[in-house]
């Protein structure tokens, strides 16, 4: 159980740019994806605005007899799937197809189709909804549609547990190739921005109600109301160190050093939420101390109950202002099982090149949080390991930790 897993591609569909260069260059720079909702006419809801991906036609991506077939989320998942085997220099049709696996989340299933198809059979009738739809709705169809696609026929898995379950996935995924799996595709996407499924956003009770884009969703500010629901996340190529010398052809990205996954106790029982325990237990997985990470990318809720929780969680394993904190989702929303992989993605791009991306909004962190948030610029860092954290609602919380390496 020694053996290094890397993270040797990478691809990404994000509100604020397509491609692991865009999303990227849009991060460091400030710009951000958030603006009014336009999928459907949502003036009557009290939060219409969102993190939407807008420039992404399918059809210039995806052959045309996926179309038919294939919701929001799983053509975006594809897509990413396709970019980061492309990154990584991963050709299937030139390894053993049991070798490759998938394993994916996905926290609203296909939302947009399944919810058209219901409307077929209650106006028209049964023999108007698509054939489709026996899978297109479901939450494991992006591991099934990616694994069809590269012909990849090794372990597969999806995974649920809302903004939490896009880090189960590459901990999976991490896990299978300590195993003995060379390579697994691994990541998350999700979106669910139609009538229903903003309806179903709303529901938390969590959403912003700002008509700013720039004000609306605020992470560890002092004026912080609520988050931007978003869509989209990434993809990464999970690959066995030895594997990925024998192949010699890829860029790697950095090491997926640690993981681990708690579950909050409940509601009255007077124990503390368990975001801190996954944090340490990632930490030990990782064989690292605190003071061997150098950026934290925050799950950075949106509201001051939950920013509270993990500013205090983060302060008793780190100290006051111990690291700098991250939370590049202020631009793009929170992409439920999309975020975590978004976050990975930004974690080893900020160790290889020096910069931790900012929250671009002025504010101030409240200093009861004793957080040291990086604000307004990038900020230079020598890092070398980073720890991402997650946080899905009714208690799911996870944790990776990731390490630059030397090999790019």
């Amino acid at each position: 159980m020694s053996r290094r897993v890397l993270v040797t591609g990478i691809g990404v569909a994000a509100p604020n740019g397509l491609g692991v260069k865009e999303y990227w260059n849009s991060t460091l720079e400030g710009r951000g994806g958030i603006a009014p909702l336009t999928r459907f006419d949502s003036s009557r809801y009290p939060s219409n605005l969102a993190g939407q991906i807008l420039d992404f036609d399918p059809a210039e991506h995806l052959p045309n007899r996926l179309l038919p077939q294939t919701d929001v989320s799983t053509r975006l998942a594809l897509a990413a799937a396709d970019w980061a085997l492309t990154d990584g220099g991963v050709d299937p049709a030139g390894m053993v197809d049991y070798d490759i696996g998938v394993i994916t989340s996905n926290a609203a299933g296909g939302f947009d189709f399944t919810h058209r198809e219901f409307a077929n059979l209650w106006s028209k009738g049964p023999e108007f909804v698509s054939v489709y739809e026996s899978f297109a709705w479901f939450y494991a169809v992006g591991t099934g549609q990616v694994s069809i696609r590269h012909k990849l026929r090794g372990p597969g898995a999806a995974l649920v547990a809302e903004q939490a379950g896009g880090l189960d996935a590459l901990g999976h995924a991490r896990r299978t190739v300590r195993l003995g799996t060379p390579l697994v595709v691994a990541g998350g996407v999700d979106s669910a921005f139609d009538p229903w499924g903003w309806a179903a956003h709303l529901s938390s009770g969590l959403t912003s109600d700002s008509d700013d884009p720039e004000r609306a969703y605020l992470p560890f500010d002092g004026e912080a109301r609520g988050h931007v629901p978003g869509e989209g996340g990434a993809f990464l190529v999970i690959e066995d160190e030895q594997a990925y010398l024998r192949r010699g052809e890829s860029t790697a990205y950095g090491e997926l050093a640690g993981y681990a996954a708690t579950f909050d106790p409940p509601p009255g029982s007077g124990r503390p939420p368990a975001l801190r325990r996954a944090a340490e237990l990632a930490l030990a997985d990782a064989g690292l101390a605190p003071s061997d990470i150098g950026v934290v990318f925050a799950d950075a809720a949106g509201t001051p109950e939950l920013d509270r929780a993990e500013a205090a969680a983060l302060t008793q394993i780190f100290g006051p202002h111990g690291v700098p904190v991250s939370a590049p989702k202020a631009l793009t929303g929170r992409l439920l099982a999309g975020g975590g992989p978004l976050d990975v993605v930004s974690a080893l791009l900020a160790l290889r090149d020096g910069l931790i991306p900012a929250v671009p909004y002025t504010g101030e962190t409240p200093a009861a949080y004793g957080l040291d948030l990086v604000r307004a610029v990038p900020r230079e860092t020598t890092a070398r390991a980073a720890l991402v954290l997650a946080r899905g609602r009714w208690g799911f919380n996870s944790a990776v930790v990731v390490k630059a390496t030397d090999r790019g």
